[in-house]
């Protein structure tokens, strides 16, 4: 019997996570034919391992690059150094990375290295705008080059890959994994028993759930946001707001700035997965300018 084809996920944030879950759930009902080795960097050190625990995932290598106060140079450089004696130990046939953060770009590039193929999930997502998102367009754009499998969520990302000279043959139109998490994750029951959510009511009211943190938003981009809920729920006296902090001191003291205390606006701090996918079934309108 031919040894099964090994293949190593890479990913460090809850996002990436949340998308790569199911994808390490069905490779692993193969075990015959895929050998699954998973390696987390850990860029979202709580966020990330609560999303590992509700999938049960439990990783081969945590590089646990993350350090006080590191420039994107220093995570990029870190990840790249804790990944490759990892790669020269197992030599995998592929490494699979998702999206577009730093550990995306750097474990391809570090895979290229070794001359190791890569596969991109979530591949083909473009603004065509070099600074936005900041550092996430390049980090894509770049994996993009270095990938050998393109795992693109929708057309439209498959048009733009081939737009970009990537084959037609190695472009594979797949869907988004993240609603595959999703659906798994909200059939599960869940009540709010504990802290100020358990308190809310969502009967007779329209609720606003807001998600905001991106970098090229911080200060005056916050503020408008804030003020933009604010405005929304003054206007709507059935309207009530949940605003989940990011806990960037950056972005939670401009939100606090000017929406604490305020009637029908609830300031929460971030929630596992599993009670803000209820918050999501329970909401009318979601904002976020973020795919975590």
């Amino acid at each position: 019997m031919a040894e099964p084809l090994k293949v190593m996920t890479v990913f460090g944030t809850r996002p990436d996570a949340l998308k790569m879950a199911p994808v390490v759930a069905e490779l692993r009902r193969f075990p015959q034919q895929v050998r699954v080795v998973v390696a987390v960097t850990a860029q979202h050190r709580e966020m990330l391992d609560q999303v590992l625990q509700i999938f049960q995932i439990e990783p081969e290598y945590d590089l646990n690059i993350m350090l006080p106060r590191q420039t994107l140079t220093q995570i990029a450089t870190r990840a790249l150094e804790r990944l490759e004696p990892v790669l020269e130990a197992e030599r995998p046939d592929l490494v699979l990375v998702q999206g577009d953060t730093l550990t995306t770009f750097a474990a391809s590039l570090g895979a290229f290295f070794h001359q190791i193929a890569v596969g991109h999930v979530e591949a083909g997502l473009r603004t065509d705008t070099k600074y936005n998102p900041f550092p996430e367009e390049m980090n894509r754009r770049l994996t993009t080059r270095l990938a050998d499998l393109h795992f693109a969520p929708t057309e439209r990302a498959r048009a733009a890959l081939l737009a970009d000279g990537v084959a037609d043959d190695d472009i594979f139109v797949t869907g988004n994994t993240v609603i595959d998490a999703l659906l798994a994750t909200a059939a599960q029951p869940f009540t709010f028993t504990e802290g100020p959510l358990a308190t809310v009511s969502f009967e007779g009211r329209r609720t606003l759930l807001v998600t905001a943190h991106r970098r090229e938003n911080w200060g005056e981009p916050i503020r408008n946001i804030s003020r933009a809920v604010k405005a929304i729920v003054e206007a709507f006296p059935d309207v009530q707001a949940i605003f989940q902090m990011h806990k960037n001191p950056v972005v939670r003291g401009v939100i606090r700035e000017e929406l604490e205390g305020l009637p029908r606006i609830l300031l929460v701090e971030p929630q596992e997965y599993l009670p803000w996918v209820h918050l999501m079934k329970r909401a009318t309108l979601v904002l976020t300018d973020s795919g975590g």
